[in-house]
């Protein structure tokens, strides 16, 4: 949505900050993800939850058929709750509590996405308990360096998550030995906001290594998630509002060489809803340093950590000014040094009262929003088109 799209007039009674949502975007966004699986009928979408539950936004993707990807039990209560079929629900996460997995268990979800060997055995005894049995997809490290922020790389040798490359043989055969569990495929996630194609590409040989290697040995292979990571461009959110999903579904259905009918599993969730979420505050005083000027807003880390945490970059609009280009630090109220959203930034000349847009914001903003300095948590909005 463009800086003059934005219904101004009618935010002015709205308390800030607050959350705005384009709904035509992301729907345009869900149609050319359609597009892509219609093209390739071995591929299956499951959107991750965590990067925005906001109940309006998971119905509208759960409408489309995709399938969730969650990683807590809240997580798989509020994808159920809006709409999403047990069978497309997948449920990963480092640390799944037996509450959790008696829920998942009890749901009928599609499959655990397992990271340790200890957890797969927790598994098997819960599902003992129920009668059931579990299908699981084992999560590897494909020891896969993303080119992408420390904090969201995720496929390294060892780390918390996933099963190192040389213990999979061992973790396998634990699988097909355990009564209540049942062995189903292969889980990768290298990591988030990723815009370098050739991270995928690695992820593919990766992948093919193994399943080679798997054959080889006499072992099942079973079906494959690459997992998510696809990024969107922060830069330029009104000229390249949609992520590149035909390169990245392209990438793996050129790379990966699979045994003929493997399906194969996706997670978009930042690619999915970041483009049409933005966080709509107020100037509250702009501040003139020495060598600064500040225009110090009613947003904060509490509605949108990303820049606080990861340094990550969103731009910013002033949707009330037309005055010439100034420089400013874009910071919120909260007691903390690292609540800036961007330092050095030309923006529209800011004046007390100005409404800004802090763009990109659909994915990690009110799904990672909290209530520090006891700020309430922001309300959200939408555009229908």
């Amino acid at each position: 949505m463009l800086k003059g799209d934005f219904p101004v007039e009618r935010f002015g009674g709205l308390r800030t900050p607050f959350y705005y949502y384009d709904l035509p975007l992301l729907r345009a966004t869900l149609d050319t993800v359609q597009q892509q699986l219609d093209r390739n009928p071995s591929f299956r979408v499951h959107y991750a939850v965590k990067a925005n539950y906001n109940p309006r936004i998971l119905a509208e993707i759960a409408a489309r058929g995709f399938g969730a990807d969650c990683v807590s039990g809240g997580e798989i209560r509020a994808a159920l709750d809006a709409g999403f079929a047990p069978e497309g629900i997948v449920f990963a996460g480092v640390g799944k509590s037996d509450e959790e997995i008696r829920l998942a268990l009890e749901a009928g979800i599609s499959r655990f996405n397992v990271e340790s060997a200890a957890e797969l055995e927790v598994i098997d005894s819960l599902a003992a308990q129920l009668g059931r049995v579990a299908p699981v997809s084992l999560r590897i490290n494909p020891d896969i360096g993303a080119h992408t922020h420390a904090g969201i790389t995720t496929g390294l040798a060892e780390n918390k998550f996933g099963i190192n490359y040389e213990q999979l043989d061992a973790v396998m055969d634990l699988s097909l030995r355990l009564p209540h569990v049942e062995y189903c495929g292969l889980h990768f996630h290298i990591g988030s906001q990723i815009l370098d194609m050739s991270d995928f590409v690695a992820l593919c040989n990766r992948i093919n290594e193994l399943v080679w290697r798997l054959q080889r040995g006499g072992r099942p292979v079973g079906d494959i998630n690459v997992g998510g990571g696809l990024g969107i461009n922060y830069q330029h959110p009104n000229h390249l509002p949609m992520a590149d999903f035909e390169g990245w579904f392209e990438v793996f259905r050129q790379h990966l060489k699979l045994p003929r009918g493997t399906v194969v599993h996706f997670e978009p969730g930042r690619s999915l809803v970041a483009p049409c979420g933005s966080l709509i505050a107020r100037v509250l005083y702009v501040k003139q340093g020495t060598h600064k000027q500040f225009a110090i807003i009613d947003g904060s880390m509490t509605e949108l950590v990303r820049p606080a945490m990861y340094r990550a970059y969103h731009r910013v609009e002033n949707l009330t000014s037309d005055e010439p280009e100034e420089v400013y630090d874009v910071v919120g109220p909260v007691c903390e040094s690292s609540d800036v959203f961007v330092k050095e930034a030309l923006i529209d000349r800011c004046r007390r009262g100005d409404l800004v847009a802090i763009r990109s914001a659909g994915a990690y903003g009110e799904s990672m929003a909290s209530q520090y300095n006891c700020h309430p948590l922001p309300d959200a909005f939408f555009f229908e088109g």
